[in-house]
C-alpha cells in the first residue's frame, strides 16, 4: 500500500511500486532527506594530514570539513557546497569523490610497485586515487567499454598530471588479457626498422585519427569480446613508449599471467543505480519518464546484472 509520504513525492508510480515490491520505503527519496545526505571530497596525499591546509580548505569552501575516520584522506561536506570553482580543486589538491568509490580503492590495499588493473575505469576518480597511491612506482592499466567515458578519464589524468604510469584501453573487461608492461627497459631492445610508439600526444597523425574514427562504431564487437582493445592514452613511464604494436598487443598465456600478471585488480562494475538517493534525485531535473526508461527497463537491468557476474567470475 502506498504511504502518505510516498504519495507526496514526485516519483513515477512504477518506481514507487518497484520500491514497495522490494521492501523499501519510498520516503527515503524525500528531497529533505536527500539534501541532508553529505557529499565527499578527497585531499591528495601530503595535504590531507596538514591541519593548516584543511583549515585553508574550510575557509575557501566556507564550511567545516568532517574527517571520515575509516577512510584516509576523505572528508564530508554539506551537499550544497560546490568545489569546482575553488583554487584547491583547480590545482588538483582536492577531488570530489564518493566515499563508496574510495572504499573500493582502499580495500585493494595498493602497495608501492604494484601493477594494477582497473576493469571499469570510467569516469576516473578511482584512477586518480590509485595513481596517487602508486606514486612514482608500478603501473596502472584502465579499461572501459565506453570510449567517450574513458576519454573523460584521459582528460582527468592530463588535468592533474597523474598519467605518467598509466595506460587506457577501450575494451571489454570480461575478455581483456593484455599483461602489464613490467620490464620497461626491454621496450628499447628492438629492431630500428620497426615502427614503435612515440611519446603520447593528443595531436594524433591524420592516419591514426582516421583509423580511430572507423573504430567508433564497433561497440557490439567489444561487448562480444571479439574486438582488439584500442589504446587511447599512455604515459611516458607506462612502458608503452618504444614498443611495437605486436609487442604491446601480445596475447598472454596462463604461465605469463602467473609470472608477470597484475598484482591487484579493481572491478567496480556498472550498476543500475536504483539504490542511490543522489542519483535518483537527478531525475527530478532530467525528467521522471527518463528514470522509467533507464532504471526500470528490465532488459537493461538484466544486461548489467549479467555483466557484473561475468566480471566477477573471470
Amino acid at each position: 500500500m502506498e504511504t502518505a509520504a510516498a504519495a507526496s513525492l514526485p516519483l513515477p508510480e512504477a518506481f514507487i511500486e518497484f520500491l514497495n515490491q522490494n521492501g523499501l520505503d519510498p520516503s527515503i527519496y524525500n528531497s529533505t532527506i536527500a539534501q541532508s545526505t553529505p557529499r565527499y571530497i578527497r585531499l591528495k596525499p601530503g595535504y590531507s594530514d596538514s591541519e593548516t591546509f584543511v583549515s585553508e580548505i574550510e575557509i575557501e569552501l566556507n564550511c567545516k570539513l568532517d574527517k571520515v575516520e575509516w577512510l584516509p584522506g576523505f572528508y564530508s561536506i554539506p551537499p550544497h557546497i560546490q568545489i569546482a570553482s575553488t583554487e584547491s580543486y583547480k590545482q588538483g589538491k582536492m577531488y570530489g569523490m564518493d566515499a563508496a568509490s574510495g572504499a573500493a580503492v582502499f580495500a585493494l590495499n595498493v602497495s608501492s610497485g604494484d601493477h594494477v588493473l582497473d576493469l571499469c575505469a570510467a569516469p576516473g576518480a578511482k584512477l586518480c586515487m590509485l595513481l596517487d597511491l602508486l606514486g612514482s612506482s608500478g603501473s596502472l592499466t584502465g579499461v572501459d567499454i565506453a570510449k567517450h567515458r574513458l576519454a573523460a578519464c584521459r582528460t582527468m589524468l592530463q588535468k592533474y598530471a597523474l598519467g605518467d604510469r598509466c595506460r587506457l584501453f577501450v575494451a571489454n573487461g570480461t575478455s581483456f588479457s593484455l599483461l602489464p608492461l613490467q620490464n620497461c627497459t626491454d621496450a628499447f631492445l628492438i629492431e630500428e626498422t620497426k615502427e614503435t610508439f612515440k611519446e603520447w600526444t593528443p595531436k594524433r597523425p591524420w592516419k591514426e585519427r582516421k583509423a580511430s574514427k572507423a573504430r567508433d562504431g564497433i561497440t557490439s564487437k567489444l561487448v562480444a569480446g571479439t574486438q582488439e582493445p584500442e589504446l587511447i592514452f599512455y604515459g611516458r613511464h607506462s612502458g608503452v613508449v618504444g614498443l611495437t604494436k605486436s609487442e604491446l598487443f601480445r596475447i598472454s598465456c596462463s604461465s605469463d599471467s602467473l609470472d608477470t600478471g597484475y598484482d591487484k585488480v579493481l572491478v567496480d562494475a556498472e550498476c543500475t543505480h536504483d539504490g542511490s538517493i543522489k542519483h535518483i534525485q537527478k531525475f527530478e531535473d532530467w525528467g521522471w519518464d527518463t528514470l522509467e526508461r533507464r532504471i526500470l527497463d528490465a532488459q537493461r537491468t538484466d544486461i548489467l546484472t549479467n555483466l557484473q557476474f561475468n566480471c566477477c567470475s573471470k
